[in-house]
């Protein structure tokens, strides 16, 4: 098993550097909008999107399943999560999260989560009844994730998250296979040095098929109708890659300072710089705060410049608390990510940890 991660971790490390060097920071924004499956590039976790991608050399639990898939490793026995997210609000588009890890040795974590968009009800259309009055459908986007990792040292943490993506609509449906590796790396006098390198939905490009691409036609002179299927064109998806660091500034009384930061390379978009600091009261009471640039932020929605809705800041708290004497913790997370439009995203989660 070890000499099976090793090669893992080799090859993952190879892929990262094969995309950094091709990418050399400059992202990809002329290819802006090429790729599918967007949703993945969306945290629905309510805890780590409080600061952006900022702690993604040191998230921890299910958040990790966006962040760093490596930092699922510091599981204690089981965390189990719940996040709901209002996305844009405004927009009707709700998310819904859920994700489960359990320890199944000494260095080793499974984790299992789901994540839904729900979009509502869309009006169905055709080029006779432009206007609708054809009834409804509900679109679907849903992920599933596999993952696995393992503790090699106290520093050295490794992760990789095998997720299925399935995006569907009245009469057509898409299906695809991703993966995410990551590693997380730890050091200091306290263990409050953090280091982390993720890439990100490395996979299969993604083709629609079912009945919606076909039509009927009438040939002159015929008097039959003949069905037609179009061709329907592959995808990819939004490979990324993060470099970040975070340092934990430890303070008497149980007080807790952390300073983070994140690079964001994107192969469809421009590439994203986080910073983001979260503050631990007795680690009763957590507050948080992150900052995402990316080049054309500053501008109006409506400029070429920019293609990010978002304003970059994000913002968030935490209220836990242990129950009992067995290790027992219940936590409730609460997130926001300003907009230029609408009225912002919110999410809520909560979470019980043994």
């Amino acid at each position: 098993m070890k000499k099976l991660f090793r090669n893992i971790i080799t090859v993952s490390l190879t892929l990262v550097l094969g995309f950094f060097s091709s990418n050399a920071f400059a992202g990809n924004k002329d290819r802006s909008g090429q790729a599918g499956a967007s949703e993945l590039l969306i945290n629905p976790w309510a805890y780590s999107s409080g600061w952006g991608n900022a702690g993604m050399a040191c998230v921890k639990g299910t958040d990790a399943f966006y962040g760093n898939i490596a930092g699922i490793a510091f599981t204690n026995t089981i965390d189990v999560n719940f996040s709901y997210t209002t996305w844009l609000k405004g927009s009707d588009v709700k998310i819904v999260s859920f994700g489960l890890l359990a320890r199944v040795s000494e260095s080793s974590v499974l984790g299992l989560s789901v994540m839904s968009l729900n979009m509502g009800e869309i009006d169905r259309t055709t080029t006779e009844s432009p206007d609708g009055g054809l009834g409804t459908f509900k679109p679907s986007m849903m992920n599933i994730n596999l993952a696995f990792a393992k503790s090699f040292s106290n520093s050295i943490h490794a992760g990789i998250d095998v997720k299925v993506i399935s995006e569907s609509i009245a009469d057509m449906s898409g299906l695809g296979v991703a993966f995410d590796a990551g590693i997380q790396y730890v050091t200091g006098v306290t263990d409050n040095i953090h280091f982390g390198i993720s890439l990100k939905n490395i996979g299969t490009t993604i083709k629609y098929s079912g009945d919606g691409l076909a039509f009927q036609y009438f040939i002159s002179g015929m008097t039959s109708s003949i069905t037609a299927v179009q061709r329907a064109d592959k995808f990819e998806l939004p490979t990324q890659l993060n470099i970040g660091a975070a340092y934990d500034f430890n303070f008497t009384g149980n007080y807790r300072l952390t300073l983070a930061g994140n690079f964001n390379s994107n192969s469809f978009t421009k590439d994203q710089f986080t910073l983001g600091a979260e503050g631990s009261l007795k680690d009763y009471l957590l507050l948080r705060v992150g900052y995402t640039y990316e080049e054309g932020i500053f501008d109006d929605i409506e400029d070429d410049a920019c293609n990010n809705v978002n304003k970059g800041l994000s913002c968030g708290a935490t209220l836990q608390a242990p129950l009992g004497s067995k290790g027992l913790k219940i936590a409730v997370d609460y997130s926001f990510r300003a907009t230029k439009q609408f009225d912002g995203t919110h999410a809520i989660g909560a979470r019980i940890l043994f």
